[in-house]
């Protein structure tokens, strides 16, 4: 019997399709290996944005003329696009400005239902003093600082699953942490440091055991994995379209139906009411109650036109790709002398870690700063610094390292012209 052949792609020819990909910079073809903080739009993102600009541009769920009828028709059909990628229903997507928001909503909605709003349907979320919220050393601001204020706000108190050496999560200390004082276990689908793909079903598993509320960013996996967010059970989830080849300014919150519908809304104002009196309002169901004020409305038809391309592409095949450039990066990264790896995680049977296409590594005796521009030099964009992980770093003894993030669009000509700049950074600074 046969074994079944991964998916394929063709990243050199996927890469005529971003125009920002075909410059120079400092006198070298781009590598672009900062994907995981934003990516690359093709151009049918691009010309889907403008081309609703310029034909059909209107307000949403508002007026009665035939532009707001072909927007609002074209808004709502986004929804449905973006959901379905994602494995859910078109109620329950909210729309927000990026998972920043998303979480932040989230937070601030369990904070008003802890003052007693949206009850009685709200009540069984709300948390008080000697209730926990579990999140992990591995999480990105977004992730951590929400649940800091919200267990300030209550009185919880706010409890953090460690990660081990290799960077893969402390999974015997999660599953002390999680229990029957554990309101919220907030967690990220895959580190945008480590790159590892965390074990999120056992994690999920544990916070039902305990009947908590479960919350995901999905930022790094949702452009990166096949995602069925129904299927895998999670509560609610954050991505952003910025770092799934579509614009900025758009991000969603997926949120199971029940727990939408009895959560009460954080921003108040137009497009989310029923009724307005001078003294109270009614809330239009979700995902309407959350999405007050003027909505994204070409942000949200050009990220339906991004998954559009992911699918187009195919999103196993995408995974393959970019797991094997992960690979290849964390394999060469490992001969170099004076590299240090963050997350270098490898399974008790010897395989590697699963994990996307991204590696973050210290360079001994030379700032991260020095590392990256070294790398610019030679046209290779990186990221450098903390990468809105604090925490993680410094639980590695660092303050800073060197990210690069690879996507549907990068080649293995550009690892290894990453990994030939990478070897060359510590003689270049005379501390080889």
């Amino acid at each position: 019997m046969s074994t079944p052949t991964a998916p394929t792609l063709d990243a050199a020819a996927l890469r005529a399709d971003f125009p920002l990909l075909e410059q120079n910079v400092n006198g070298a073809p781009l590598i672009y290996l900062d994907s995981g903080a934003t990516s690359q739009k093709p151009r049918v993102v691009l010309d889907t944005e403008l081309d609703f600009l310029t034909r059909t541009n209107s307000a949403v769920h508002r007026g009665a003329h035939t532009l707001a009828a072909e927007a609002t028709d074209l808004f709502e059909d986004a929804r449905e696009a973006v959901a379905g990628f994602v494995g859910a229903r078109a109620d329950d997507l909210v729309w927000t400005s990026g998972a920043t928001a998303s979480l932040n909503l989230v937070a601030y909605s369990l904070g008003n239902a802890s003052v007693g709003r949206g009850a009685p349907a709200s009540t069984p979320f709300a948390l008080k003093a000697g209730d926990e919220i579990v999140v992990t050393e591995a999480e990105h601001h977004a992730n951590l600082i929400p649940w800091q204020e919200l267990a300030a706000r209550t009185g919880a108190t706010l409890r953090h699953i460690p990660v081990l050496d290799d960077g893969t999560l402390d999974m015997t200390a999660a599953a002390q942490l999680i229990g029957e004082r554990t309101k919220v276990v907030a967690f990220t689908h895959v580190s945008n440091v480590l790159g590892l793909v965390n074990p999120v079903e056992q994690l999920i598993a544990m916070a039902k055991d305990a009947g908590a509320l479960t919350v995901m960013d999905a930022c790094q996996s949702a452009p990166h994995l096949p995602l069925d967010l129904q299927a895998l059970g999670v509560d609610l989830a954050a991505f952003s379209a910025h770092k799934m080849m579509g614009p900025y300014g758009i991000g969603a919150l997926y949120g199971r139906a029940e727990i939408l519908d009895a959560l009460p809304p954080f921003l108040t104002g137009g497009s989310m009411v029923t009724t307005v009196t001078l003294d109270e309002a009614g809330f239009l169901p979700a995902p309407q109650k959350f999405e007050a004020g003027t909505q994204p409305v070409s942000q949200a038809i050009a990220f339906a036109a991004a998954v559009r391309y992911l699918d187009g592409v195919g999103v196993p095949a995408i995974h393959a790709h970019e797991e094997r450039l992960g690979h290849r990066m964390i394999e060469g990264l490992r001969e170099i002398e004076g590299v240090r790896i963050l997350g270098d995680a490898i399974l008790d049977d010897g395989s590697a870690a699963p994990r996307v296409g991204l590696a973050a590594f210290d360079v001994d005796g030379v700032h991260a700063h020095d590392a990256g521009q070294f790398l610019d030099a030679r046209g290779i964009a990186v990221r450098v610094g903390h990468h809105c992980a604090q925490p993680l770093h410094r639980r590695f003894g660092i303050t800073a390292s060197v990210r690069a993030s690879a996507a549907l669009y990068n080649t293995d000509a550009d690892i290894d012209a990453f990994l030939e700049g990478v070897a060359g950074i510590r003689s270049f600074f005379g501390v080889s």
